[in-house]
């Protein structure tokens, strides 16, 4: 015959329920007690949101931010199951999320801008600046004796027909006295890019600075032989790569989104207080990534983009208002649109978590 106790330890054994059940045997009779208030049910799980996020390109050393926040629960703390998938481009992430296919997404804001002008139904609004300075690029060889930005007349440039560099290039040749009409424009898919103009098939090429910089040396294409004009560089006060979403998602999930960014924002300043561990976290993603270029890229990155002056000023996310709205008249009047958006428009910041939150990690 089994004691309580003994009878509770042996039925343990073949599940909770058992044991529940035996409990319940040897518990001593309760008295009755008056009628009451009933119980309150037990309070309801948290709400979970699920967002599928598209990036612009493929995962890289920049897609950092984004790999840290998914892998170390960051989105899970916030109430978020996110899904994270590579992009092809800009635009077609821009379009991705106006369609539905994804509920937010990371892209170039001025692919954004000209979206929004074309189609003003399914206009997207950016809420958090990454990339704070444009990082499209002409690429060429010093072998082609191409020394200015000038130098450039009567070449052939090689680009994706959608490639941001490409779709701002009248901007990038206003500010550098180039004459449009005497450039050739030979349209490639990205991953021809580098290779065409290591190959001398053409004179130059536009890209992302990282990411043309890594291609051409893949190509065996030695880095003293590499020209690059970056487009920051000529004055232009151009932002890039933003997270996006559609006004109507942003109203109906408010409390997602901020969570979604306060997610982000830790992400971002872990990959710059410790990038060789989130490219150790890339890796674990894209386990055949070559860890060293991107750990490279990321740096490069950073140096460039995630944290210039204005950043260490207003924090991850932010933008300043005059800038931005200079940068939205010259993507109007380079991608020749029939109007200029206004600011609030393109970008809100309501979604950003504290100022305190967002600033970078003391170097």
């Amino acid at each position: 015959m089994f004691s309580c106790s003994s009878k509770i330890a042996h039925l343990s054994i073949v599940g909770l329920a058992a044991v529940s059940l035996s409990l319940s045997a040897c518990a001593p009779p309760r008295a009755a007690t008056p009628a009451g208030p009933a119980e309150q049910p037990a309070a309801a799980p948290a709400k979970i949101t699920h967002i599928r996020f598209a990036l612009d390109w493929a995962i890289e050393g920049p897609s950092a931010p984004f790999l840290i926040a998914l892998d170390k629960g960051y989105f899970a703390e916030e109430g978020l199951s996110v899904v994270i998938d590579r992009g092809t481009g800009s635009a077609g992430t821009v379009t991705k999320i106006a369609s539905g296919a994804y509920e937010m997404g990371y892209a170039d804001i001025n692919s954004m801008i000209e979206f929004n002008v074309k189609n003003p139904d399914k206009a997207l609004l950016a809420i958090a600046m990454v990339y704070n300075t444009a990082p499209m690029t002409v690429f060429t060889l010093k072998d082609k004796n191409i020394n200015t930005p000038k130098d450039l007349e009567g070449k052939k440039i090689g680009a994706p027909a959608g490639d941001a560099g490409r779709r701002l290039f009248p901007l990038f040749a206003k500010a550098t006295g180039i004459d449009m009409n005497k450039i050739e424009w030979v349209t490639m898919e990205p991953a021809l890019r580098e290779p065409t103009l290591a190959k001398g098939d053409v004179d130059a090429i536009t890209a992302f600075y990282a990411s043309g910089w890594f291609g051409l040396l893949r190509n065996n294409v030695a880095p003293e032989n590499i020209m690059a004009f970056m487009y920051k560089d000529t004055g232009l006060p151009l932002y890039s790569n933003a997270v996006m979403a559609s006004p109507k998602f942003l109203q109906e999930n408010e409390a997602a989104v901020k969570g979604f960014l306060k997610a982000l924002a830790r992400g971002w300043q872990d990959a710059l207080a410790d990038p060789s561990a989130a490219i150790d976290i890339l890796k674990r993603r894209e386990p055949l990534i070559d860890g060293e270029i991107e750990l490279q890229r990321l740096k490069m990155v950073i140096q460039n983009h995630f944290l210039t002056d204005e950043v260490k000023q207003n924090g991850f996310g932010a933008v300043d208002t005059t800038r931005l709205s200079e940068a939205i008249k010259m993507v109007a009047e380079g991608f020749e649109l029939p109007e200029t958006p206004a600011v609030e428009a393109v970008f809100t910041d309501k979604y950003l978590p504290a100022k305190e939150m967002r600033m970078p990690p003391a170097q």
